[in-house]
């Protein structure tokens, strides 16, 4: 198979090129790696590669719809077993897994042929993808700009063609965020959905997700159906859906009750191509005989509480997290081995007291209740994913010396002011590439999120919008073959 070629199948697609005997697992590997070494110098969305263990690209084709086909992994929230995770971190450089993780043999029962890792900032703590250990990741789309975070390496590495979908972690929109900005489709599941076993019962107190980034819905639905589900000891259980999401996406969506909200609660003001492209997508809803009226999207509390309790929630769990490392790898936690807004945030966190971070668990319960109340008037909210187009690339460490725990949260927030209350709720949100920005043709990602376990509501409206408003046909800048 010819890297042209390659790039224009999905994964569903390249998973049955393999069922059919026209291609091997073997040929999509060298494919793959054909593509890392035409892009990736240009991207920098791939940490490492490795031979594709027999079994997964060679031998018979297992009866899964993406058998063989090339998958990256996130080099954080997975741990494979004899290679390296090193969470986008200098104290975590040279750290290898000892066993899988749950997700790991789910992806591994999957056949996927798994061939590397993929870049993220520093424990994912971030919204742009420029770990000091990695180096900046670039979107495919513009090379100045930033591919998104935390899930960025993976979001750059689908857009310019290396795999047709990659895994991703989700906490505050790190599938989403990155999905946005690089033309992609990025589904956050459900608390609950996919284990997070058996290291850890869940990461930032079941704020943090697993799920992918891919071109096509029917990769995002094939791959959750081939991961979901609980592991012994989960600490929380999404139900199993009625059927699997594969099938979902060819069942019509009916009349959904539409909510649109196109401006945050936060300072940040959504700017006015995205802004457009809200509206647009509101009238395509409404031609497709959706009922749409304006919302608003009502956490429960204030702005400036909701930062708050947040940034006690994640800084308080970071502590820990450092500190193991640390001991376990006999490093000093200081400027040498971990990036200023992570210190800060790690001494920030060592202030949380108990009761606060009860208290910021109640937080996360008022917003969840808020928010549920919010889907037995709407089957769906529909938001912009980020409120602006791809920042450049160094803005967001503009001062970051001058940054607390709380500083550095609320500058994430401030940027992305959509996602991160359906993390807390623990409900299921999507972003689709449904729009670009006129002027510099970048990609603009439209969130939609629906109540507690309705992926199947949400994998229903994504495919009747690819059909209605296809976006495959874009391509960016840079992708492989394209030459």
């Amino acid at each position: 198979m010819k890297l042209s070629e390659y790039v224009t199948h999905d994964a569903v697609g390249l998973g049955e090129l393999v069922a059919r005997g026209e291609v091997t697992g073997a040929e999509l590997e060298k494919v793959a790696l054909e593509a890392v070494a035409a892009v990736n110098p240009l991207v920098n969305a791939v940490v490492e590669t490795w031979p594709v263990e027999v079994g997964a690209a060679g031998g018979p084709p297992r009866e899964t719809p993406l058998a063989g086909v090339p998958f990256l992994l996130k080099d954080l929230g997975v741990t494979m077993a004899g290679r390296r995770t090193e969470l986008g971190s200098r104290l975590a450089e040279g750290n290898v897994a000892p066993a899988d993780s749950h997700l790991m043999r789910r992806f591994r029962a999957a056949g996927l042929a798994t061939f590397g890792r993929t870049t993220t900032p520093e424990f994912a703590y971030g919204i742009t993808t420029e770990a000091v250990l990695y180096g900046p990741t670039r979107n495919p789309w513009d090379l100045d700009r930033s591919a998104g975070g935390s899930s960025g390496g993976a979001a750059a590495a689908v857009a310019a063609g290396i795999v047709p979908v990659a895994h991703g972690t989700d906490a505050a929109g790190s599938i989403r965020i990155p999905a946005a900005s690089t033309g992609l489709f990025g589904l956050k599941p459900t608390r609950g959905r996919v284990s997070m076993g058996p290291d850890a019962d869940e990461i930032f107190n079941g704020l943090a997700v697993q799920g992918c980034v891919s071109r096509t819905v029917r990769d995002s639905a094939a791959l959750l159906d081939a991961i979901r589900g609980p592991e012994v000891g989960d600490p929380y259980f999404a139900a199993e859906p009625d059927r699997p999401y594969a099938e979902e996406i060819t069942r019509d969506p009916g009349r959904l009750r539409v909510g649109v909200i196109t401006h945050g609660d936060g300072r940040r003001r959504t700017e006015a191509p995205v802004a457009d492209a809200v509206s647009r997508t509101a009238e395509l809803l409404t031609s497709l005989g959706h009922h749409v009226e304006e919302a608003t999207l009502d956490i429960g509390v204030r702005w400036d509480e909701f930062v708050l309790a947040n940034a006690r929630l994640w800084t308080a769990n970071l502590v820990p997290w450092l500190d193991a490392l640390a001991s376990a790898l006999d490093r000093p936690i200081n400027a040498a081995t971990v990036q200023p807004e992570m210190l800060a945030s790690h001494a920030w966190g060592r202030q949380v007291t108990g009761a606060e971070f009860v208290g910021a668990l109640g937080v996360r319960n008022t917003v969840a209740r808020s928010l549920g109340d919010r889907f037995t008037r709407y089957d769906v909210l529909l938001t912009p994913t980020l409120p602006e187009l791809p920042p450049l690339l160094g803005v967001f460490a503009d001062g970051v010396e001058d940054l607390d725990g709380l500083g550095w949260v609320d500058r994430l927030f401030d940027r992305s002011p959509f996602t991160a209350a359906f993390n807390v709720a623990g409900t299921p949100a999507m972003s689709v590439p449904l729009a670009t920005d006129p002027t510099t043709g970048l990609p603009i990602g439209l969130q939609f999120a629906a109540a507690f376990g309705r992926e199947d509501t949400l994998f229903r409206l994504a495919a009747q919008l690819e059909q209605a408003a296809p976006w495959s046909h874009r391509a960016p800048a840079v992708r492989a073959g394209s030459h």
